[in-house]
């Protein structure tokens, strides 16, 4: 697949991901529209996303940016690109993708069945959306800029080249995007790394606060609607959270669940092995994801919820 093949004969071109977006979902977003801003000078492109989280407010192109208010304003684009992401996680920009003359659709989960678009590039193995972005693009045509946003969505999916995913090809990728010569360190840290204090001390007492089930091998941290009220905590805040929480010795899974709204809950799930696959858990609730990294949001009780979830992890690490 060529990317610019897809949509050089359309004018307005609509590029989206999925609702609270992570780093990859950022950077092949901001990715591609750099890329085809330099294809396609003439036609009007535009990044429609939630806004990002202070983390990344030093990233090129983050004012670029269209907010939810912007969605609005738009009838229709002619053709719209979904990356890393399903219709129902869209959020609010799902109806201007409905609308949209040509859909495209470039993702790398699994859960993605890779049927919802008139043109679907989904590739399970690859280790990000960013990665399938390099893949898609006229490498001639990269430069530092887009080098840095794809080097960065990488990254941040693959937990800076630490977890399973990571590929000896996602390895020559990386490589070949350090050599348009960016900060990679300064971007890591702001982006990846960096806490600001109440994130430390919010990340200090779920762990302190934690509890483990199956002799340790599973951990669940919480984040109820009181913790929520008595920081001022916000999903930002609990970036690394359930990653902490991961590298735990001795656990085989780990869950962090935080109250959004009173009895609505955000999930995020960890594997440290092949063991439990946790996209399975995800889609048994609505959501998805990876086998070792997935997330869903639950409406019930959070005695219930923590209940089924350990169930459901002990009955793939005991099969």
């Amino acid at each position: 697949m060529e990317i610019y093949e897809e949509v050089k004969s359309y004018q307005r071109i609509g590029i989206g991901g999925h609702i609270r977006p992570d780093g990859d979902c950022i950077g092949a977003c901001l990715g591609l529209y750099f890329y085809l801003k330099k294809r396609l000078p003439k036609a009007d492109i535009y990044v429609f996303l939630e806004r990002p989280g202070n983390s990344f407010r030093n990233i090129p192109g983050i004012g670029y940016i269209c907010s939810e208010e912007d969605y609005r304003e738009w009838e229709a684009v002619d053709v719209f690109v979904a990356l890393d992401t399903v219709p129902e996680r869209m959020g609010a920009v799902l109806d201007l993708y409905k609308r949209a003359e040509k859909t495209i659709n470039i993702d790398h989960h699994i859960s993605n069945q890779a049927d919802h678009a008139m043109v679907n590039h989904v590739l399970p193995d690859v280790s990000a959306t960013s990665e399938l972005i390099y893949d898609v693009i006229d490498r001639s045509y990269l430069d530092d800029v887009i080098a840095q946003l794809l080097y960065m969505g990488i990254a941040h999916d693959t937990g800076v080249f630490h977890f399973s995913n990571t590929s000896p090809k996602t390895m020559r990728v990386a490589a070949e995007l350090l050599e348009y010569g960016f900060d990679f360190p300064k971007l890591i840290d702001e982006t990846f790394f960096e806490k600001t204090y109440l994130q430390n001390q919010i990340l200090s007492r779920i762990v302190l606060d934690s509890r483990r089930f199956m002799d340790g091998r599973i951990i669940i941290g919480v984040a109820d609607y009181n913790f929520m009220k008595t920081y001022n905590a916000k999903k930002e805040d609990f970036e690394g959270v359930v990653n902490q929480l991961r590298i735990t010795e001795g656990v085989e899974c780990a869950a962090f669940i935080y109250e959004k709204e009173k009895g609505q809950f955000k999930c995020s799930l960890r594997a440290s092995s092949d063991l439990v696959d946790v996209a399975k858990i995800a889609v048994e609730f609505g959501g998805g994801g990876h086998v070792r990294a997935s997330g869903f949001d639950a409406q019930m009780e959070l005695v219930a919820l923590e209940n089924k979830l350990v169930e459901m992890i002990s009955k793939q690490i005991t099969a």
